[in-house]
């Protein structure tokens, strides 16, 4: 084995430019693996902490009746809750309203929060210390569709539990940043306990964000048999973020595959060279009595050390600006209408196990197609690949 390292070290090396060239590819296909996987991680670890921040919490117990994704369950999507600890729950109320800013209407989502929670990153602390009789929260996304700021007043128009409209001047005393756009878009925030008054749905919320580790005992009779609430754990809340990123992975597999291909068809074709040229090298080695399976290891040892060279290029050269684009990010631009928590910027991960999992694909590919055009060797007779004649 150490006598086909060095020899197939010494025809790498004797080689020259075209083993560079064949390093070159397969590095730069290794490098645009790894940083593809490590921005697609980057963003599935923020777009998780964001929304587990903002809008999950530690999971979620739904109205049977409410469907966050149906506009229609919201007239009748709400209910009280009995809860043996109700400190661990934070009330939401959702209901319909429109918006007059600037003479013009907007339809928007009117949610209630307990002001005093402290799971969920939503500034409930600035509706607590407004002195305003109508103060509210809304996100930049909402602020700039509606051209609002703070300290800005709004009249906002809405209905009660008996279909009656109701209107007053709404003042915005916070204009909070976030990249999650389900607590932004077209939603305002305001006290669950303004909102109760301004709708007479006294105690009733639409769902219910667990603040806490809530037990399966809990959970059970939150939603047992006859109750109007439904549980959905922090994991299933973040099954779709979950499926968007197996799609990525999945079309992404497709560009970076085809990229490594073409590294692979390279070395194939340099291999197929070696064999065809290299006859009379390969005679003079089954002479001196090395077997046909040995001489087939060393072209396959030859072939895959072009892997281990690019490794080692490619980790030299590449490695420093990953871990600079890991610890500066990645700028990407934002749009609201995307529906996911996407950030301005997106600091990629690089795992230990993205990084030996991309060498060992690497490696073991283009081991597989070294080895492949070698097979050839076991088939010569040695005595005319020492006349150089074909086979």
């Amino acid at each position: 084995m150490k006598l086909a390292l060095q020899l197939a070290y010494r025809n790498l090396v004797r080689s020259g430019l075209r083993t560079w060239l064949n390093v070159g590819i397969l590095a730069f296909a290794y490098l645009v693996i790894l940083f593809y996987n490590g921005i697609l991680e980057g963003w599935n670890q923020q777009a998780k902490r964001d929304s587990i921040a903002w809008d999950f919490g530690d999971g979620h117990f739904l109205n049977r009746n409410y469907d966050p994704l149906d506009p229609f369950t919201i007239l009748d999507g709400h209910g009280t809750y009995k809860g043996s600890e109700k400190e661990k729950l934070i009330p939401i109320l959702v209901r319909q309203a429109s918006v007059y800013p600037d003479g013009r209407m907007l339809p928007v989502i009117l949610k209630g929060i307990d002001v005093d929670q402290a799971r969920l990153e939503i500034p409930t602390r600035k509706l607590k210390e407004s002195t305003a009789d109508f103060p509210a929260l809304v996100g930049q996304n909402m602020a700039k569709s509606a051209g609002l700021e703070t300290g800005d007043e709004v009249v906002v128009r809405w209905r009660d539990k008996n279909g009656t409209f109701d209107a007053a001047n709404f003042t915005i005393v916070n204009v909070f940043k976030t990249n999650v756009p389900t607590v932004d878009r077209g939603q305002i925030w305001i006290p669950i306990k303004k909102l109760w008054t301004m709708t007479g749905l006294d105690q009733h919320a639409s769902f219910l964000v667990a603040a806490g580790e809530v037990s399966e005992g809990e959970i059970r009779a939150m939603t047992g048999s006859g109750n109007e609430w439904t549980w959905l754990s922090q994991e299933e809340l973040l099954s779709d973020i979950n499926d968007i990123i197996d799609v990525k992975k999945k079309s992404a597999s497709i560009i970076y595959l085809l990229l490594l291909a073409i590294a692979l068809i390279a070395i194939f074709d340099t291999q197929v060279l070696s064999v065809f040229r290299r006859q009379k090298e390969i005679g003079t080695y089954i002479s001196l009595g090395m077997t046909r399976r040995q001489v087939v290891g060393l072209f396959t040892v030859e072939g895959s050390m072009y892997s281990i060279f690019a490794m080692v290029t490619g980790s030299a050269v590449g490695l420093p600006l990953l871990k600079w684009a890991s610890s500066t990010g990645i700028a990407f631009p934002v749009n609201a209408d995307t529906g996911i928590a996407l950030a301005e910027r997106i600091f990629p991960v690089f795992g230990v196990t993205l990084v030996l999992s991309t060498i060992l694909l690497v490696v073991i590919s283009a081991t597989i197609v070294s080895y492949l055009p070698s097979r050839k060797i076991a088939k010569m007779n040695p005595v005319d690949a020492l006349k150089g004649k074909l086979q």
